[in-house]
This record gives C-alpha cells, sequence and structure tokens, in this order.
C-alpha cells in the first residue's frame, strides 16, 4: 500500500523549529526587562521604565526578526521549502488555467 500523502503534510516540524520564535520572544523580552529596569532605576519613575520596556521590546522583536529573516537556509531548508512549494501548487492545481481570466 502506498504511503498517505495526506499523513506527510501533517508531519509536525522538529522541537527547535517550533520554539524558534519563542526564543526570539524571550531574547527581547529580556532585552526589554534590561532596558525597563536600567530607566527604572535611573529615574525612580515606574510609567517611564514601561514605556521604555515597551520600546526596547518592540525594537529587538523587529530587529531580531529581520536578522533571521536574512539567514540563508541551508540544503535541508531549502530542500524543505521546495517539497512545500510543490505540495501548494498540487494543492491548488494548474492555477493559469484555474483563474478565470
Amino acid at each position: 500500500m502506498a504511503p498517505d500523502p495526506k499523513a506527510e503534510r501533517t508531519a509536525k516540524p522538529p522541537l527547535r523549529e517550533r520554539l524558534r520564535p519563542l526564543e526570539l520572544l524571550a531574547i527581547s523580552a529580556i532585552l526589554g526587562v534590561f532596558a525597563g529596569l536600567v530607566v527604572l532605576m535611573a529615574t525612580r519613575e515606574i510609567v517611564l521604565a514601561l514605556i521604555f520596556f515597551g520600546i526596547a521590546f518592540i525594537v529587538a522583536l523587529v530587529g531580531l526578526a529581520m536578522l533571521a529573516l536574512a539567514v540563508a537556509p541551508d540544503l535541508a531548508e531549502q530542500g524543505d521549502l521546495d517539497e512545500q512549494n510543490q505540495r501548494s501548487v498540487l494543492d491548488r492545481g494548474d492555477d493559469k488555467r484555474n483563474r478565470g481570466h
């Protein structure tokens, strides 16, 4: 019996790939807490410290996300991307004929 193609599509990514977004959030939160604590110790104003925490968190998150996007995929990731592209084309069918133009 042939393997079920649906089972291949629902395969979970490895734990490392699933936790990557959490790593970016954690690093950004640590940088935000650091900035917030520095401002809190310097000014003793909680509201200002929270504002700096939020700004530092967002800036760090956007910066780390941009750096993560700039990294070129290795051979295994490129193969996975190509496989996903092929599956999406097969799922949609020939989109040039089905567009209705």
